[in-house]
């Protein structure tokens, strides 16, 4: 299971890296376009200096032709590093390009996925991460939960290397439903974090806890200082 960070924010993926098990960084041109305007590649580059070469950093395409595609894939692995996944969308265009980046030996992540037969053709066209929109499917009335189950089954039937990078996520519920359904990892907001934390619950736990420790050592004690 890999849980990655859906922002550009150098401070908020500085925070999570030393907080959750991050396997790495999504972004695409809306996420790019909340930091202002950046220097995109030093940007990048940082990006990839936080999380280190061993996590995935995802990053997409502009161009809207093939040889664009191709040309702002090249740009992203000639600028920032060769490990990382170019983010194509799955089009007719796209899947062209997906074929010849793979012939080319470089790392593909299918986005913008509203519909299992998308998924099945990028699976065909070798993507390494096929990234469906759980919360956008669901405003289409598109069942994301079952799409994803049968994107799974067909990866498993295939023995494919493809592993689903599940995205647009609106609360922790639907990054559940989506695990659940065998997405191997899924991509998310800072504010999707912060909601799985935000239970009052668990505050008062931690609050109970220190008060039944201090009634018995005293106030302001803890196990270091016994």
């Amino acid at each position: 299971m890999e849980f990655l960070l859906d922002t550009a924010n150098l401070e908020e993926i500085k925070k999570y890296e030393a907080i959750i098990p991050l396997a790495g960084v999504t972004s695409n041109p809306s996420i790019v376009k909340k930091e202002g305007k950046i220097d995109f590649f030093k940007h990048m580059k940082q990006i990839r200096d936080i999380i280190g070469k061993d996590r995935t950093l995802h990053v997409q395409v502009v161009a809207t032709d093939y040889e664009g595609m191709l040309k702002d894939a090249e740009m992203i692995a000639a600028q920032i590093d060769s490990e990382v996944y170019i983010k194509v969308p799955t089009s007719e265009i796209g899947l062209k390009v997906m074929k010849e980046l793979k012939c080319r030996g470089m790392n593909v992540t299918a986005t913008a996925i509203y519909t299992k037969f998308q998924a099945y053709l990028a699976i065909a066209a070798g993507a390494d991460y096929l990234a469906p929109y759980f919360n956008r499917m669901e405003n289409l009335n598109i069942d994301a939960k079952t799409a994803i189950q049968e994107i799974a089954k067909e990866i498993a039937r295939t023995n494919s290397s493809s592993k689903i990078l599940a995205a647009s996520f609106k609360n922790i519920a639907q990054v559940n439903a989506a695990l659940e359904a065998g997405a191997q990892s899924a991509t998310m907001g800072c504010d999707i974090i912060k909601q799985a934390f935000s239970m009052p619950s668990i505050e008062q736990a931690v609050v109970d806890f220190t008060a039944d420790w201090e009634s018995i050592y005293g106030q302001g004690t803890a196990i270091y200082n016994l």
